[in-house]
């Protein structure tokens, strides 16, 4: 193969990492591995309801490395507003779009209002984002579902794109055991909340092993309390990377219950250790991979039907396993980097 320089364009929020960043680092890794010289381009974006949105969006319109001198051979650009860089080969790699002008406008996680000032900020950043995508050589989402909102709200077609998960070769298969665990930013949007009211109707005492941390948690904690359940609901908080190896070995299932999620790192870390996800039927990215009765659960995002299915599994562990292999099989065969490099890098040939 032959060595290309190539540019991976992210905004990042201050003194925050998710799914987003880590997606960003994989790639400039993974890109690394195969051979190319890799920078990675970013600017500092923090969401607001205001003006100075547009202008952290201008910011990256002012950014041009299609310079001779720069000698850049390739930019691909992530969520937005990264795709307003610069650059005659150009791809995007969607992320999320800002969700707050599209799928969460008007819904309890949105941000605007229907104020003249704010329609006006919706619709100017809509066009900068039709700009933007219309700029680029390929267009490419991290699943069907971020891809499906990109031609419902802008018209253009993507081709989803998956990225393996940070600790694809560490997870492995153990024991189905005792606990139910969920993985991620405790984030509203991520409705850990729907889990935790979930296990208040189990009819099983299994403990749910919480880890990662976000704005949310102070308010899971009061629920956690309130329901009565601070023996069995265990908040871990951020832990080193082999101590979530071995605690995805050790679940019997994980817990996945988001609204709309885009694409949902944790369903493939979970299948990659060969255990179940419970997920339910709006979860968005998620669907693509859980399949009811296959490879997790399905079902209305209701604390007692969650239960029900939750129940299901901490009751059958044979079910358990034959979900978690079939869940694995099907990752191995369709998540990798070589895949995603190739179709990242196509307008080098």
């Amino acid at each position: 193969m032959a060595r290309h320089r190539i540019c991976v364009a992210a905004p990042q929020v201050p003194y925050s990492r998710g799914g987003a960043e880590l997606h960003t680092d994989l790639l400039v890794d993974a890109l690394k591995e195969e051979g190319h010289d890799v920078e990675l381009v970013t600017l500092p974006y923090i969401w607001t309801s205001d003006e100075s949105a547009l202008e952290q969006c201008l910011a990256w319109r002012l950014v041009d490395i299609s310079t001779e001198i720069a000698g850049i051979d390739l930019v691909i650009a992530t969520k937005f507003p990264s795709y307003l860089i610069k650059h005659p080969n150009k791809v995007a790699w969607i992320f999320h779009q800002q969700r707050e002008v599209y799928d969460l406008h008007a819904t309890p996680f949105g941000l605007l209002s229907g104020s003249d000032g704010d329609r006006g900020l919706r619709q100017a950043l809509v066009e900068l984002d039709l700009q933007g995508l219309s700029e680029n050589r390929a267009l490419f989402a991290n699943s069907r579902n971020t891809a499906a909102r990109v031609e419902r709200y802008c018209g253009w077609k993507a081709r989803a794109l998956y990225a393996p998960p940070k600790l694809r070769e560490e997870l492995h298969r153990g024991p189905y055991g005792d606990y139910l665990l969920y993985v991620g930013r405790l984030d509203r949007i991520k409705r850990i909340d729907l889990t935790i009211q979930a296990m208040a109707e189990t009819k099983g005492s299994f403990p749910l092993k919480i880890v990662g941390k976000g704005p949310h948690l102070l308010e899971l904690q009061r629920a956690v309390t309130e329901l009565g359940l601070s023996k069995r609901v265990e908040f871990l908080g951020f832990v080193s990377d082999e101590e979530v190896v071995e605690l995805y070995a050790g679940c019997f299932a994980v817990a996945l219950t988001p609204h709309d999620e885009d694409y949902g790192f944790t369903t493939l870390e979970a299948f990659f250790a060969g255990k179940p996800v419970v997920t339910t039927d709006d979860a968005g990215g998620v669907l693509e991979w859980v399949q009811d009765g296959v490879t997790g659960t399905v079902s209305a995002p209701e604390p007692s039907r969650i239960a029900e299915r939750l129940d299901e599994l901490a009751a059958d562990r044979d079910l358990c396993e034959r979900m978690g292999t079939t869940g694995r099989t099907r990752v191995e065969a369709e998540v990798s980097w070589p895949l995603a490099i190739g179709a990242l890098t196509a307008t080098l040939d």
